[in-house]
């Protein structure tokens, strides 16, 4: 018999939805107490009290070891230990494609101030590093990834453009002091082969020299160019670039990230906008709050913008390299309440639901398991033996081949995280 008194070879029909108790990371970046969503999500999910002078970072809804989720039936049971005795509740699509477990996370983020300058590796350097480190990379999966923008939302995502590239390169000194020669060489090359060496190769000469410059070089070349923007904006209006540089410095002082994010490209996010991000893409969030989906992974190589370990030399060499602004997604329209998010990954995609007074929607029975998590109002899930009562925090499990309708009688706020729906109908 499994938790919910059901006999765990019955069909996956007849169970209903799994309450969930999820976990929440404390990451300096994160808001501080009750102005973080994290925070008050956390403290409705799991009860837990709320420290004002802690930074809440990240609310998880999943399964991986850095912060599982536990089942909300009194006992101590996770979510990842329950799916390895009831594999049936995940479908016959996920079991044969990634085994007994979720394969994807689901997560609230509330950023306070950037975090790292970042990428994820792909499956085969994700299983490298973390057979070399494990310490630091904490498992073998790559970690594709989406954020759904829930207030106005920054982050740095890709590589500017060549144009762009050449306009920084002429207009801030302070960064061709540095780099200035790496990229002069890769320019008379390039003009020389006639366009044989391909624009690429000079953003990551460029880009590599950069982030590999002794620190001290950096501190002087930052403290020019913060000087040189604080003068002149008493006469112009700075750029968003600019204005983004100064406060960056102020959060990481003396820190090669201030300048590398020059050559990032600034994307602001609407709520209800989405950005994805695949495998080797540098990127960092910069503020605001967002619903992220993810593969089943917490793979980071860092290499500016924060005190964790970096790898400079190992992100240098894993980046595409790719140039140009990254695909907003708007999402497409199910029905009056709901936007489904599908990036070009197989683990994961996203619905967004937005249940006016009196509304009703129903999640089809679907090949794979979902995840909810409410962010706010107050509503019903129903099943077909169930019914569970929820508000802000509330997270729940679906199984596979399971139907949930969602009903309010105020508003509700929500999202459905599950396997890519191109891989459940095409397996």
């Amino acid at each position: 018999m499994d938790l919910n008194g059901h006999n765990k070879h019955e069909e996956t029909t007849t169970l209903g939805l799994m309450k969930l108790k999820c976990s929440v990371q404390n990451y300096d970046w994160g808001r501080v107490g009750y102005e973080s969503s994290v925070a008050k999500l956390f403290e409705s999910n799991s009860g837990g009290e709320i420290d004002e002078k802690k930074h809440y970072a990240e609310f998880w809804m999943g399964t991986h070891v850095s912060g599982p989720s536990f089942l909300d039936d009194g006992g101590n049971v996770s979510l990842k230990s329950w799916l390895m005795q009831n594999p049936k509740v995940l479908g016959d699509v996920v079991v044969n494609k990634w085994g007994h477990d979720l394969p994807f996370l689901l997560k609230v983020l509330s950023v306070g101030r950037s975090l790292s300058i970042q990428a994820h590796p792909d499956k085969e350097l994700a299983g490298l590093l973390h057979k070399l480190q494990p310490n630091v990379y904490k498992d073998a999966n790559h970690k594709p990834e989406m954020a759904l923008a829930l207030t106005e939302f920054e982050a740095l995502c890709g590589f500017i453009s060549s144009e762009e590239l050449d306009a920084v390169l002429e207009t801030v000194p302070e960064i061709k002091e540095v780099v200035g020669d790496a990229y002069a060489d890769q320019i008379v090359t390039f003009n020389n082969h006639n366009g044989e060496v391909k624009e690429e190769q000079v953003l990551r000469s460029v880009f590599t020299k950069l982030m590999s410059v002794d620190r001290n070089v950096i501190s002087k070349a930052l403290s020019r160019l913060i000087n040189r923007l604080n003068s002149e904006k008493e006469t112009r209006q700075l750029t968003r670039k600019e204005e983004l540089v100064l406060k960056l410095e102020m959060q990481y002082p003396d820190d090669v990230g201030v300048l590398a994010a020059l050559l990032l490209n600034l994307v602001r996010l609407e709520p209800g906008d989405g950005l994805y991000i695949g495998a080797n893409e540098p990127h960092a969030y910069l503020n605001g709050e967002c619903i992220e989906c993810m593969a089943a992974s917490d793979n980071v190589v860092r290499a500016g913008l924060t005190p964790k370990y970096i790898d400079v030399k190992i992100l240098c060499s894993m980046l595409t390299y790719k140039q140009g602004l990254p695909e907003i997604l708007k999402g497409v329209s199910l029905n009056p309440y709901v936007r489904r998010y599908t990036p070009p990954f197989e683990e994961f995609e996203v619905d967004r639901c937005m249940l006016d007074q009196g509304a009703s929607v129903v999640f089809p029975a679907l090949p794979g398991p979902s995840v909810f998590v409410v962010i706010s109002g107050e509503g019903s899930m129903h099943t077909s033996s169930s019914e569970d009562m929820v508000s802000e925090g509330a997270a729940l499990f679906a199984p596979a081949g399971v139907e949930v309708r969602v009903t309010t009688e105020s508003e509700l706020h929500f999202y459905r995280a599950g396997v890519n729906n191109k891989v459940l109908l095409n397996f």
